[in-house]
């Protein structure tokens, strides 16, 4: 490999990195408000402890509940009662972030349910290759297994993912991935997977089942959508951890309150109107309240919800992820691998310059390029006459002038296409005009007496060394000697931005690198037009196996896509494989990702929307722990100050009274939770950049963002309180 990182001015390498004009940026879905109605019910029936125990943290505000809910009854007053109802409320509101997250394929998921509940199957019995008496019987698409035979007609939906053993039909995809534009699927080759749920809309096909039953790429998707079987990422599972054990810590811290209250001779009861922690049940309650308030609730509330808000921000892009792992794996990947066409490149090579042979006029030769063109309906063909054109004023041929005309096809025996012209003008001149390979066009030139210009050789080399293809054109008039007039330069087109989105991911830290069949010249070309860190050509599935291997080897995380069988076992090995959905079915196996659009690029994005689940992650830790550390300073000292008059120096919020110190850090503690579901579903923002930057941003916007919130928060709830009689 050699690497290929450029300078776009100079394009030679260098070791600048310019930046774009506007980086892009990522955003996420808009919340729809309606959501947090419908989800309400989804949010009190994950109330269940059975459900609740994989959040130890709001299972614990859910137990202190429970507890304050006794003890209201015990001692009724409006004060037991609030502080309960609101905990209560903290708990919902903490189901309710999940609840919106998951309900958001809610209706995706119903409607791919009722495809796969309404499909039969045609199964077939014995069904050999080119057999024409065949066993039909009709099935629930249920009922199939791996290695069954069906035939889907024109009209009819596929009952189940497989590959096309025979025929061609145009196939409608909408349903899966919301594309009208119906594709082909034939058998053999990297175009033979269809996916169950999906209509034909002409011919007829024979599809062997692939799947296990209950295990369609319909039914991962319905689970997927609807957030049933989402595993808890590695980093989500270490910060549960670290959420229980402070949770353990205060639990602890709290529980000692009251036995060292009353080793110290504390005083207890009703002070100066005041309750505080007394012998009543006022003591469980403010005990309880005072231990919501101090673990982290805001971040275990809504640590589950951004996980699968993350997901669900590539179902909105048509990707799909197949765990959750997939897509926190993708926010620190460090090496992208991309193939050049298709991803890179726009795929076709286009025809970009024509360069004359010595003594040729510049429009004779764009006359004849486009006139060996016209006929020519491949891309490389189609761009040439756009070039004549666009370049040289050519419009169509007069009326007539191609009357008669004998097209010559291109074919991998003469490497050469084009025209033969009969004599239009009664001077008994035709015309014959050839466009191809350079050696197979130069010795047409010989065979009818005429001799290659030594310019058109050079040219010719000039443009291979380039990375460019050239196609020699040439001409013979009647009885004259053929002539080369020049070349037309076909080059593989970089797509527009491409350079601008690989310096993001270099600010990102992230290493480009392309992958390609192309013969090195050819490949470090594209690689420094495109800008990419490093190229791959000539590439085999072995090269790729070793390349992913060898960056793993040093600690880093890779993601590449791919679409046939043979990118499987580099799809399999990378972190994040991410396999195109007109791919093999072998490929989307391999894959923890698959992209129902079927663009390369898209890996791009996905990188950069896993990048984004972690900074929300990171964020919205953040501005918790510095919400907490405010309220334990808002608070305590309120609380507290009636039993230890020292603590009264640091009452620097002057709240009205213990008890609605309390109260106002229980609503606000609950009030915030509801107030972040949006930014957590939504994402935080994300635009590239270092890790310093995203340091800073994080400390300044939600680190002094989560301190200042509580201490304006509670000071206002406690005003309002203040007005409520029986409160104060």
């Amino acid at each position: 490999m050699s690497t290929a990182t450029q300078d776009p001015t100079t394009q030679t390498p260098t070791a600048l990195e310019p930046r774009p004009p506007e980086p892009r940026r990522i955003g996420g879905g808009v919340l729809d408000p309606r959501l947090l109605v419908t989800s309400l019910p989804d949010a009190v029936r994950k109330l269940d402890p059975r459900t609740l125990w994989r959040n130890p943290v709001m299972l614990v505000v859910e137990v202190g509940s429970v507890l304050t809910t006794v003890l209201a009854i015990a001692d009724p007053s409006l004060f037991a009662w609030s502080i309960t109802v609101w905990l209560w409320l903290t708990v919902v509101f903490a189901n309710l972030a999940e609840a919106v997250a998951e309900g958001r394929g809610k209706a995706q998921a119903q409607a791919l349910r009722r495809t796969r509940e309404d499909t039969t199957a045609r199964r077939l019995t014995g069904w050999t290759p080119g057999a024409t008496e065949l066993d039909e019987q009709g099935v629930a698409a249920a009922e199939l297994r791996r290695g069954d035979f069906v035939v889907v007609e024109a009209g009819q939906v596929v009952p189940g993912d497989g590959d096309v053993v025979e025929g061609i039909a145009s196939v409608d995809e909408s349903a899966i991935t919301g594309e009208s534009a119906p594709v082909i699927r034939e058998s053999g080759g990297d175009r033979s997977a269809v996916t169950g749920g999906t209509r034909v809309l002409s011919d007829r096909i024979v599809v062997r089942i692939t799947q296990e039953p209950g295990a369609s790429f319909l039914d991962r998707m319905i689970s997927l959508v609807e957030g049933a079987n989402r595993q808890k990422t590695p980093n989500e599972i270490a910060l549960n951890i670290l959420l229980s054990a402070l949770t353990i810590v205060f639990l602890l811290a709290v529980a000692t309150l009251q036995p060292l209250a009353i080793y110290s001779s504390a005083v207890q009861g009703v002070t100066g109107g005041s309750r505080v922690i007394g012998a009543d049940g006022v003591t469980g309650i403010v005990l309880v309240s005072l231990l919501v308030c101090l673990i982290p609730t805001t971040i275990g509330a809504l640590l589950s919800a951004i996980g699968i808000a993350g997901m669900d921000r590539l179902v909105q892009r048509n990707v799909l992820a197949m765990s959750g792992r997939a897509v926190e794996a993708a926010g620190d990947v460090s090496t992208l691998l991309l193939d050049k066409t298709g991803t890179i490149t726009l795929g076709n090579r286009q025809a970009v310059d024509l360069v004359t042979a010595t003594g040729v006029d510049a429009l004779a030769l764009a006359e004849a390029a486009q006139l060996s063109s016209l006929a020519d309906e491949t891309p490389e063909g189609r761009s040439v006459v756009v070039l004549a054109k666009n370049g040289y004023g050519l419009r169509a041929r007069p009326a007539g002038e191609l009357e008669g005309a004998t097209w010559v096809p291109f074919t991998a025996q003469t490497r050469m296409s084009g025209v033969d012209l009969p004599d239009h003008d009664g001077n008994g001149v035709t015309l014959q005009v050839r466009k191809g390979a350079t050696a197979a066009v130069l010795a047409w030139v010989r065979q009818n007496g005429g001799q290659p210009d030594p310019r058109v050789g050079e040219v010719v080399d000039g443009i291979s060394a380039s990375g460019g293809t050239p196609l020699v054109v040439a001409e013979q008039r009647g009885d004259e000697p053929a002539r080369a007039l020049g070349v037309i330069h076909l080059k593989d087109v970089v797509k527009s931005g491409m350079r601008e989105r690989f310096d993001e991911m270099r600010r990102m830290g992230i290493r480009t690198v392309m992958i390609t069949g192309d013969n090195p010249m050819t490949a470090k070309a594209i690689a420094e037009e495109a800008g990419v860190d490093d190229f791959l050509a000539e590439a085999t599935p072995e090269d790729k196996m070793a390349l992913i291997k060898a960056e793993q080897s040093g600690g880093r995380l890779v993601a590449m896509t791919g679409d046939g069988t043979n990118d499987a076992p580099a799809l399999a090995q990378a972190d994040v494989g991410v396999a195109m959905n007109t791919g093999t079915s072998a490929a989307k196996e391999a894959g923890n990702m698959v992209d129902l659009d079927s663009d390369p690029t898209k890996l791009i994005e996905i990188v950069e929307i896993g990048k984004q689940l972690l900074i929300t992650r990171g964020a919205l830790t953040t501005f918790s722990i510095a919400n907490d550390i405010a309220k334990y300073f808002a608070i305590i000292p309120a609380i507290f100050a009636v039993v230890y008059p020292g603590l009264d120096a640091l009452n620097v919020m002057r709240l009205h009274s213990p008890t609605t110190a309390i109260l106002s850090a229980v609503i606000f503690n609950a009030v915030i939770i509801v107030a972040l579901v949006p930014l957590a579903l939504r994402g935080v923002r994300y635009v590239p950049g270092g890790a310093s930057t995203l340091l800073r941003r994080n400390l300044l916007v939600y680190g002094l963002g989560g301190i200042v919130a509580p201490f304006v928060g509670i000071k206002i709830i406690d005003l309002l309180l203040a007005l409520i009689p029986g409160l104060s």
